[in-house]
């Protein structure tokens, strides 16, 4: 007998509740950018054409740190299956760090855009610069906080080996881990689509 295709809200229907309000914020993050995006465009870019063409190069410097973090968590759930702790705990805490690199960066970015004439006092243009970018951060700040929660609870069970095996050997930790790669990778994309808009217009 054929099985029937599921559609697609039936899929939603067997999701753990958790994903379910990831995939819905995120949904609603990337309207949100949309939007953004959007109306930064339709502000008038032309007021950047003065600058040379000159993106700040913390902006530059941050792009390259997020990508690597996009790889650092992607070896997140190929450690856990591999049952490694050390491992998982030491690239969760690189890839928090690299995330709190590129928030750093982004502000020095801020600081070379004031020094470059573009602040809130002039074109909304200029204006949505801060704001789009600022978005991103006030996002990764959260996936962040959560990073520390995880490595908490991954530091108290490596102190036991029941613990430890418990952790490992449980579905719903594999899938919070899927969950977290999936918005770091989200906010990855977000970025990566802010940084050639920002390319486009100076």
């Amino acid at each position: 007998m054929e099985k029937t295709k599921e559609s697609w809200f039936q899929r939603v229907e067997k999701m753990h509740p958790y994903q379910t309000l990831m995939y819905l914020g995120m949904f609603g993050s990337g309207l949100i950018f949309l939007f953004m995006t959007v109306a930064f465009l339709a502000s008038g870019t032309g007021y950047f054409e003065q600058y040379g063409h000159k993106i700040p190069k913390a902006f530059i410097m941050s792009t390259f740190v997020i990508l690597y973090s996009g790889f650092t968590v992607s070896k997140l759930l190929v450690y856990f299956n591999e049952e490694n702790l050390e491992k998982l705990r030491s690239t969760l805490i690189l890839t928090a760090i690299l995330g709190l690199v590129f928030t750093l960066l982004q502000f020095f970015g801020w600081r070379e855009l004031t020094l470059m004439g573009v602040d809130f006092r002039g074109l909304p243009s200029g204006s949505f610069l801060y704001v789009l970018s600022g978005i991103h951060i006030f996002h990764l700040l959260g996936v962040l906080v959560f990073s520390v929660i995880m490595l908490v609870q991954y530091t108290r069970n490596s102190k036991s080996e029941i613990h430890k095996l418990l952790m490992m050997t449980n579905p719903f930790e594999r899938m919070r881990i899927r969950l977290f790669t999936t918005y770091w990778h989200f906010m990855d994309m977000i970025w990566l689509i802010l940084f050639l808009v920002f390319i486009l217009i100076f």
